[in-house]
């Protein structure tokens, strides 16, 4: 198993000069900066260090991801947020958990005795609402189904389907807004009764940069999908055939 790790940048300098040498590169076989067209160094900062670095063309995460999909060269990507959300420590319990031979393995915040730093009252409450209702309409076991902190093999992005404009392009156009992979990925890898694992971690409050959250659009547009793949009454378990 090949495991590239994939840090996603935009504008995060400072926190990247704090967090970027607590991280253990020797475990990844890839280390993957993907940057949304920073301007205040992160660029050069990282090219300087010896990372590779990919700068997409079109904004938004998941454009991030999908451009630089084919610049990933393990089977299990693992993705994190260097804005000081993601403790670096953690790493190795991750990737350990991987090598178990799960499709997923998810950081959450909310698991055991983990606590998030950074949420207030209406993003805890809005994760703790996605979440149940995965659990509930898609059959998932998570404690925290919405957050970018997760290793998943590669190749769910095919199998799930994840490369397929459709499911984003309505909930987008309706809430004027660009949302990411992991709520869909989570429904998804739920309902195809992937092997799915949780480990506990913190998330501190940020270090550096601007919070992206759009939590209004965001969320209309969760909602938008978490009830549409219900809807389309595909069976459990067949996603991913």
């Amino acid at each position: 198993m090949k495991i590239t790790l994939c840090v996603m940048t935009l504008n995060e300098i400072d926190s990247m000069k704090i967090i970027m040498p607590r991280v253990d590169t020797k475990i990844f076989d890839q280390v993957l900066v993907i940057d949304g067209g920073s301007t205040d160094g992160t660029i050069e900062w990282s090219r300087q260090q010896g990372y590779e670095v990919y700068v997409q063309k079109q904004r938004g995460l998941r454009q991030a991801y999908l451009e630089a999909l084919p610049h990933i060269r393990g089977d299990v990507m693992v993705t994190f947020s260097p804005d000081g959300n993601s403790v670096p420590e953690l790493l190795p319990d991750l990737v350990k958990e991987l090598k178990k031979g799960n499709d997923m393995v998810i950081v959450s915040r909310y698991l055991g005795n983990a606590k998030s730093e950074d949420d207030s009252l209406v993003t805890r409450f809005g994760n703790w609402m996605f979440t149940t209702m995965i659990n509930v309409l898609h059959g998932g076991k998570y404690t925290d189904a919405m957050v970018i902190y997760r290793g998943y093999k590669k190749s769910l992005f095919h199998d799930l389907k994840l490369t397929d404009d459709k499911a984003f392009r309505i909930p987008e156009k309706l809430f004027c807004t660009r949302i990411s992979v992991e709520p869909l990925l989570s429904v998804r890898a739920a309902r195809a009764r992937l092997k799915i694992s949780e480990i506990p971690g913190d998330e501190p409050a940020r270090i550096g940069g601007e919070r992206k959250l759009q939590i209004i659009r965001w969320g209309l547009a969760f909602l938008y999908q978490i009830f549409v793949e219900k809807i389309n009454g595909i069976p459990v378990g067949q996603e991913a055939k």
